[in-house]
């Protein structure tokens, strides 16, 4: 399938360096308010973790999951498009964030979830005939409103595309991993190795050293979800999937 990714590469993406990245500054303490908007809007965790900011986007929700519903926050994504979005070709200023688009780059950015075998072609087929009863406030007719939701679809994807791949490689990996112990459990190690996923992706200036492994450290208690490692026995998944040479998903 092509896609139209005309415009869309002014940013890059946090965990596989594709287009459409984070705008605000990175820094620890800036995800407290976001993980209960990860709460509200039903995921199993909230944004990524301390090191990322509010506007994680749709790695919010990924880490401490395992199915692929589980990979989106709808909350994180509109925080994410509201700093976002006014650098779009298709923004308008006449029109207000919160009224006109908010719901826009939300349905998009859930529509990866709830048809996840779709193409966005097939996607924005439902879309449009459900946005006249869904629009709300908003004053976009469908045309209008496309560009958007499919910048928030595609989005998505690339965080789908990532964790999948992530999943799949480490779960091999983990059955030879030499920091495995007895009665150790896939599960437990999945958001860690999600978490050096994201890490190396956000850091691809810096190597695995103390002081990343230091910062790193600051945001695992937020990640972590239900996984029992501490720190000190999840840094080694970490340091593995932020080191490992791979062909990221894109």
């Amino acid at each position: 399938m092509t896609r139209d990714t005309t415009n869309r590469d002014a940013n890059r993406d946090p965990i596989t360096g594709a287009p459409g990245a984070h705008p605000v500054g990175v820094g620890v303490g800036g995800v407290a308010g976001g993980m209960a908007a990860g709460a509200l809007a039903g995921t199993v965790f909230g944004p990524i973790g301390t090191l990322i900011g509010a506007a994680a986007g749709t790695v919010v929700g990924a880490a401490a999951g395992k199915g692929i519903a589980e990979r989106i926050d709808p909350t994180g994504e509109v925080e994410f498009w509201r700093e976002t979005a006014p650098t779009r070709p298709y923004y308008s200023g006449e029109h207000e964030f919160q009224r006109d688009y908010a719901g826009v780059y939300q349905a998009g950015a859930v529509a990866r979830g709830e048809y996840p075998d779709a193409s966005w072609e097939d996607t924005e087929r439902r879309l449009q005939a459900d946005w006249e009863s869904n629009r709300g406030d908003s004053r976009l007719d469908w045309e209008r409103a496309r560009p958007a939701a499919q910048d928030a679809w595609e989005r998505a994807d690339r965080t789908y595309s990532a964790y999948s791949w992530s999943d799949d490689t480490y779960a091999r990996r983990f059955e030879e991993a030499d920091y495995r112990q007895d009665g150790d459990e896939f599960d437990d190690y999945r958001p860690a190795y999600r978490y050096g996923t994201y890490a190396r992706g956000r850091y691809a200036d810096r190597e695995w050293d103390d002081s990343l492994a230091s910062d790193l450290e600051q945001g695992w208690e937020r990640f972590k979800g239900s996984s029992r490692l501490t720190w000190e026995r999840a840094k080694n998944a970490v340091a593995d999937a932020f080191n490992v040479d791979r062909n990221r998903p894109r």
